[in-house]
C-alpha cells in the first residue's frame, strides 16, 4: 500500500477504487483535504491544484458526493470521489470506473437507535435484536454507515426510503456487505454493489461503497 501524507491507502477489490484514512485531530486533514490529496496522488499532481464541486450533477444541490473538476484520471475520464468524517476519523475514497460513496459513524450513537424504523429494514432489525449489546451497537453503526454511503454513491434519486433495502448483517459478511433485497429503484444492476467496511480503531465505524 502507498502513503498519502497522513495515512495509507487502502486498495479495494476491482482494481480501480482506493480509500484512505486519516486521524482528524487538532492538525489533521478536513475531509476535502485529504480526498485532493488522494486524488493528487493518483493523478500525478499536486493536491492543491485538485479542484473539487459541491454540486450535484442533475439538480445542482449541495448533496451528495463531490466531483472532481480537474484533473481527468490517467485516462481521460471522470474520477468517482467521496470523503467524510466523524468523531476523529476522516476518510476519502476515489476509483477511475465506479461510483463511490464513504459512510463514516459513531458506535452507540442514541440517533442511530432513534432512527432504526426509518434507516433499517424489519429483517434487519430482527438480526440486531438477537445480538448483545456491544454488538448490536456495531452492527447498527455499520449498517447505517453502509446505507448513508449508498446514498451518496448514487447521488440524486427518487429513492429516500432506507427501510425498505436490507443488507447483509455485519459480522455474516466478512466485512464486504452486499444488498440482500433490493427495491426497483437499483434495476439489475443491484447485484454487483459492494460494501467494503474498513479496518479502523476506537468506537467508529467506517465503510465505502462501490456501485456497478
Amino acid at each position: 500500500m502507498d502513503a498519502v501524507a497522513d495515512g495509507e491507502i487502502v486498495e479495494l477489490p476491482g482494481g480501480d477504487a482506493r480509500a484512505v484514512l486519516a486521524t482528524r485531530g487538532r492538525r489533521g486533514p478536513a475531509p476535502e483535504l485529504l480526498l485532493r490529496r488522494l486524488v493528487g496522488a493518483g493523478a500525478g499532481v499536486p493536491a492543491d491544484d485538485v479542484e473539487l464541486v459541491q454540486a450535484c450533477e442533475t439538480c445542482g444541490g449541495r448533496h451528495g458526493r463531490p466531483r472532481v473538476g480537474y484533473p481527468t484520471t490517467p485516462s481521460g475520464a471522470q474520477w468517482f470521489v467521496d470523503a467524510g468524517g466523524a468523531g476523529d476519523l476522516v476518510v476519502a475514497a476515489a476509483a477511475t470506473r465506479r461510483r463511490v460513496g464513504v459512510g463514516v459513524e459513531l458506535v452507540g450513537g442514541t440517533a442511530l437507535e432513534a432512527v432504526d424504523e426509518a434507516a433499517l429494514h424489519p429483517s434487519e432489525r430482527e438480526a440486531l435484536a438477537a445480538l448483545d449489546a456491544p454488538g448490536r451497537a456495531r452492527a447498527r453503526a455499520t449498517l447505517w454507515a453502509r446505507k448513508s454511503a449508498l446514498l451518496r454513491a448514487i447521488g440524486h434519486t427518487e429513492f429516500t426510503e432506507p427501510s425498505t433495502l436490507a443488507l447483509t448483517m455485519p459480522g455474516d459478511d466478512e466485512g464486504i456487505g452486499r444488498i440482500a433485497r433490493t427495491v426497483p429503484e437499483f434495476g439489475p444492476g443491484w447485484r454487483g454493489i459492494r460494501f467494503h467496511d474498513l479496518a479502523v480503531p476506537g468506537a467508529v465505524v467506517a465503510t465505502v461503497a462501490v456501485l456497478v
